[in-house]
């Protein structure tokens, strides 16, 4: 009898071991939680909500605000440089690197163009054309080195009695001024802003300007709420030559065609587009000069009528130049500056009895 009692007494001796464990385990878990709770969470918190002097912390510097970039930054001088716009030069190079281009009509109906770059470096521009000018007034008031390939007698005058700094790639070297394969002469001479800037430094320009912009840039966006629809734009500059812009809603930026096709880069491919569109009409006419080749003159300074145009909407504006070498104000019919989106621009200056529509 009491060998069994003893079995009894060690059978119940070992269902309590178990449940003793269970209860010492709940009662270290429940104290780990309260130690987590009162002293690890709350120090965390504190720390979470007290303030921190970014500025003297160590290793902590305060983060300062995003800065956006104008396209008209820097103090690097603008290059303008004349571009072949005969379809014998299309695609040209370079163009949508242009802070601004400038199109004015010249002989036989023909357009140029006159591309202004500051602050960035191209490996090839072009097709570099001959002056003209009236192109003078334009870069003079951008305060730019004026690059061409060759003169018409008046813009070799003007050039020395206004004194422009000029680079005419005719007196350079083949290396600076090259002729590319793909095209055929005299519509395939390229060139780079590197070989300018050194040809710049060697006759002792100003690669630097503190000059202010023509246009009144700024990053909000403007929007011409009553103003005339613009979706597409017609600007016709001669029976020979159209040039059409096309807006696209989605990138807020318009498509440039010319005789009817959308003109392109040479090398990459991509459509030229811009974000604005000034459109100024002035009064041209023949000039008599020494080669007879109905060169054009052109009535810019003073007060001309003109568009501004973004964001699928126009408004007339008026273009005041009170001489060659002074910059060109831009305002609305109430006197006002006109503010101008931040991007590129393309001044499309075309004969005063040109019949531009909107659609």
């Amino acid at each position: 009898m009491r060998g069994k009692r003893n079995k009894i007494k060690t059978k119940h001796k070992s269902k309590k071991i178990p449940i003793l464990i269970v209860i010492i385990i709940l009662i270290l878990g429940i104290a780990a939680g309260c130690y987590y709770y009162f002293y690890i969470y709350n120090q965390n918190q504190n720390k979470e909500n007290s303030p921190v002097d970014l500025g003297t912390a160590e290793g902590l510097k305060p983060e300062e605000p995003k800065q956006q970039e104008s396209i008209f930054k820097g103090n690097d001088r603008p290059i303008a440089i004349m571009i072949d716009n005969h379809q014998g030069a299309w695609p040209q190079v370079g163009l949508n690197k242009a802070y601004s281009v400038y199109e004015i009509i010249v002989e036989g109906g023909e357009s140029r163009l006159m591309a202004l770059f500051k602050g960035i470096d191209l490996d090839e521009i072009g097709p570099v054309r001959s002056a003209r000018h009236y192109f003078l007034d334009y870069a003079l008031e951008n305060d730019a080195i004026y690059v061409h390939y060759g003169w018409s007698p008046k813009a070799q005058s003007d050039i020395s009695t206004l004194n422009v700094d000029n680079i005419n790639g005719i007196s350079e070297s083949t290396e600076s001024f090259w002729r590319t394969k793909k095209k055929s002469a005299p519509h395939n001479v390229l060139t780079s802003t590197k070989d300018i800037l050194e040809i710049a430094k060697s006759k002792k320009y100003d690669t630097t300007s503190d000059k202010d912009s023509v246009l009144n840039y700024t990053f909000s966006e403007v929007n011409l709420d009553n103003g005339i629809t613009a979706n597409n734009v017609t600007i016709p500059y001669s029976d020979l030559h159209t040039v059409n812009y096309k807006y696209d809603a989605e990138t807020k930026r318009y498509t440039r065609y010319a005789r009817g096709e959308k003109q392109t880069d040479m090398e990459t491919g991509e459509p030229i587009t811009t974000k604005n569109i000034i459109i100024t009409f002035e009064k041209n006419s023949p000039l008599k000069d020494t080669e007879n080749k109905d060169r054009q003159d052109l009535s810019d300074v003073g007060t001309n009528n003109g568009y501004y145009i973004t964001n699928g909407k126009a408004i007339k504006i008026k273009c005041i130049k009170n001489s060659r070498t002074s910059q060109t104000k831009y305002e609305d019919l109430q006197g006002n500056e006109i503010s101008v989106n931040d991007g590129n621009t393309f001044f499309n200056i075309c004969p005063i009895d040109s019949n531009v529509t909107f659609e």
